[in-house]
């Protein structure tokens, strides 16, 4: 039986009271303290930290490159033309055993057929993947995507314990008496430094991209430890924290003393802990997507749909979050990994690092629907709309050539825990953020500014998800130099 009018009226008051209520003490518990983590110091690589300290050179590093030493030769000056031929001979036939490793597993694949019907809302269509796998086993050139990943200076340096992997771009040609900003991003899973080729130039060298060049950047883009070319901790406990403080480092190791750091997924809570960190070093942080967890407003959300307006939620925010069901049960489709890698990495990690087929579904189906939720209803997964399977491949690559997707995986439980330290503290460095429309989940202004208090950017994409640098290049590179152009006019 449904309740009178009247008592229906009582009720939507006493939740407003007790929502006003929540607030009040919300805002006496939680005022603005300009707090900052403490910048501590870690060992990550095996064993103790050496008493003789650590080797601080910044060597530089290609792709093809085997991490393997190859031992007993003495260089002399007669025989380093035939070493060199040697190193030659014995990469390329390491890159040929890898590849014919690779065809074998992939020629052996067995997969079950989908529902009728079920096109990605299920995971991973496989009849889809047969043509995902076809291409990858008999089209894609690796030795030529390889060449397109060398295209940019790549280094590595030792901080922490570990080797830690960066490419750095410096701009081609700058105008008179400009100096380039120094701009660190940082990526996330299942990503890599890779998804960040196509807006480089854009922001190196954006005249001849069709952009002002009123700011011009050089780009660092170091891959988060236990991801690609980055070494993996040795020791449990390694968090977005030990991240943020090892590329801060990098940071000071290759001169710089204020920068601009930028990120996505990890890369936005990696950036945000610089923040936390050195406060003084971050001249701006750029964001396009924000972990908000402790936060009055994430209280409102029931409360949203009726009493938006009083909440400070625009039009738009409640296009983009609303309805509730909607949002949940995409939430509850799109979280079952996080469930998994936060608690048993190692254990799915063994399939995966196993089997190149079933990392390509399990990394390409994010690239679905993390890019449109929509795109689940597509026999293909929307896969080929944003991103051709030469991309999309090069990125599984780096997780199946290195063999990093358990570590990769492992950071989800380092850093998933109740004890979090940073979470509870607000970030008073300048703050510009751009909110794709297909982000797994919207993240209004006002939620944004409760955790970073100087926000001055704000910016509703037209079009867009979750790898935003990866699909839409040229919208987030503008909103990068509308952000840096805002903070510098102040």
């Amino acid at each position: 039986m449904e309740p009178p009018d009247q008592i229906r009226g009582v009720m939507w008051l006493e939740i407003l009271l007790a929502s006003v209520l929540g607030f009040v003490i919300y805002w006496f518990v939680s005022k603005d303290k300009e707090e900052t983590l403490p910048l501590e110091d870690g060992w990550w690589g095996p064993g103790v930290r050496p008493t003789a300290g650590e080797d601080e050179s910044i060597r530089p590093f290609k792709v093809e490159t085997s991490d393997e030493e190859i031992n007993g030769l003495e260089l002399s000056s007669g025989n380093k033309l035939s070493l060199v031929l040697c190193l030659i001979h014995l990469l390329y036939l390491r890159s040929c055993i890898l590849l014919q490793d690779l065809h074998q597993r992939i020629d052996k694949v067995r997969l079950s057929p989908p529902l009728e019907d079920s096109r990605f809302h299920y995971g991973f269509n496989s009849n889809y993947l047969k043509k995902v796998i076809s291409y990858w086993r008999n089209e894609f050139d690796w030795r030529k995507q390889v060449e397109t990943l060398n295209r940019y200076p790549h280094f590595k340096t030792k901080i922490e314990g570990l080797d830690i992997h960066f490419i750095h771009v410096k701009p081609p040609q700058l105008p008179s008496g400009q100096t380039p900003k120094p701009l660190l991003m940082v990526h996330g899973w299942p990503g890599s430094f890779y998804e960040f080729y196509k807006i480089i130039p854009l922001l190196t060298d954006p005249k001849n991209h069709g952009l002002s060049d009123e700011h011009v950047f050089e780009v660092i883009c170091p891959s988060i430890p236990g991801y690609g070319f980055s070494e993996a901790s040795s020791k449990k406990g390694f968090d977005s924290v030990a991240t943020a403080r090892i590329f801060y480092k990098l940071m000071l190791r290759l001169g710089f003393q204020q920068f601009y750091i930028q990120g996505g997924d990890w890369g936005a809570l990696i950036c945000t802990n610089m923040a936390q960190l050195v406060p003084s070093h971050v001249k701006g942080l750029h964001l396009n997507m924000a972990f908000i967890l402790r936060n009055f407003y994430t209280l409102t959300l029931l409360l949203g749909w009726r009493f938006g307006r009083l909440f400070g939620y625009t039009k738009r925010d409640m296009e983009l979050m609303y309805s509730l069901k909607k949002i949940f049960f995409n939430l509850l489709r799109e979280s079952g990994y996080l469930h998994i890698q936060s608690t048993k990495p190692d254990t799915v990690g063994c399939a995966l690092n196993d089997s190149p087929v079933g990392l390509a579904a399990y990394i390409l189906e994010k690239f679905s629907t993390w890019t449109n939720p929509e795109f689940r209803d597509l026999e293909d997964g929307g896969l080929e709309r944003k991103f051709s399977l030469d991309d999309l491949l090069t990125g599984v690559m780096l997780y199946w050539t290195t063999g990093t997707i358990t570590s990769s995986q492992r950071f989800y439980k380092e850093n998933m825990r109740l004890d979090n330290r940073h979470e509870g503290i607000k970030v008073h460095v300048p703050m510009g953020f751009a909110a794709f429309p297909c982000e797994v989940i919207h993240v209004p202004e006002k939620w944004v500014k409760s955790k970073y208090p100087k926000l001055i950017s704000y910016s509703y994409m037209p079009r867009g998800g979750h790898f935003a640098a990866f699909e839409e290049p040229e919208l987030l590179a503008q909103d990068i130099h509308k952000f840096v152009g805002l903070l510098e006019r102040q």
